[in-house]
């Protein structure tokens, strides 16, 4: 156990159980010196995991921790109603199939669906990539703007040398795909490796997460079946979850 880590989900497990506490009082609760409390909330703090009033100086849980539930709930319900629309675009396609959800500044991948070809491959469940620099973010950030402009507010990580870092050359990207339905990545993330992704909406017609097919750059330009296929799928999911009719059809 990494006694850092435990630390700081036990303050967390405090703050959980209070509206406002005290430094003081966290300390004593975990029977830790003041001063190495402190240190572990400043760091929480500096996450959003943890905020402190002003006023009192005492402490609370931080917008942060509201995120990661928001992303649990909807990664539950999602995640199932994916499995079988990512195999069917994986056998329509040969390609590899992920369906991802915006953690922050990255995508998380939930479901990963490999190619069909019997070729050896990693499971990616779990795997983070920077949200700027794949399909499945863009597809969610398009529809997000708030994500998308704290995002922008920061310097964006050139991965391969071909990732949109330029704030206003990334928002026309994301523009383009509130107009098609659809987002495209060539090696952005990784040199060699594409994506084409489509985002997929929950019951109040939010951008929840998104499905994207990946494939080699030299495959590129795809197939337009491929981009159908991959369509009708975010479509469909997006159905299953009680969503508006989303993406449109052309």
């Amino acid at each position: 156990m990494i006694q850092s880590v435990d630390r700081a989900i036990r303050i967390l497990n405090v703050l959980k159980g209070a509206r406002l506490v005290s430094l003081k009082e966290i300390a004593g609760r975990l029977d830790l010196p003041a001063s190495t409390t402190h240190g572990i909330i400043k760091t929480l703090v500096a996450h959003g995991m943890v905020e402190q009033e002003s006023d009192s100086g005492r402490y609370k849980l931080g917008p942060a921790v509201l995120l990661l539930g928001n992303v649990y709930l909807d990664t539950l319900e999602l995640r199932t109603r994916s499995i079988r629309w990512a195999e069917e675009v994986a056998k329509r396609t040969g390609y590899a199939v992920r369906v991802g959800v915006l953690l922050s500044e990255d995508v998380v991948i939930i479901h990963h669906e490999p190619r069909p070809d019997g070729t050896r491959q990693m499971p990616e469940v779990g795997i983070v990539i920077p949200a700027h620099a794949s399909a499945l973010g863009k597809a969610i950030l398009a529809r997000r703007s708030s994500d998308a402009d704290r995002l922008l507010g920061r310097t964006l990580n050139n991965m391969t040398g071909e990732t949109i870092v330029d704030p206003d050359e990334f928002r026309k990207e994301l523009a383009t795909v509130r107009v098609t339905g659809i987002a495209n990545e060539r090696d952005e993330a990784v040199l060699g490796e594409s994506g084409q992704g489509a985002p997929i909406l929950g019951p109040t017609g939010e951008v929840i997460g998104a499905i994207e097919m990946v494939f080699t750059s030299g495959e590129w330009p795809i197939d337009e079946a491929a981009t159908v296929a991959l369509r009708e799928s975010a479509r469909n999911i997006s159905r299953e979850l009680g969503a508006p009719p989303f993406p449109p059809e052309t």
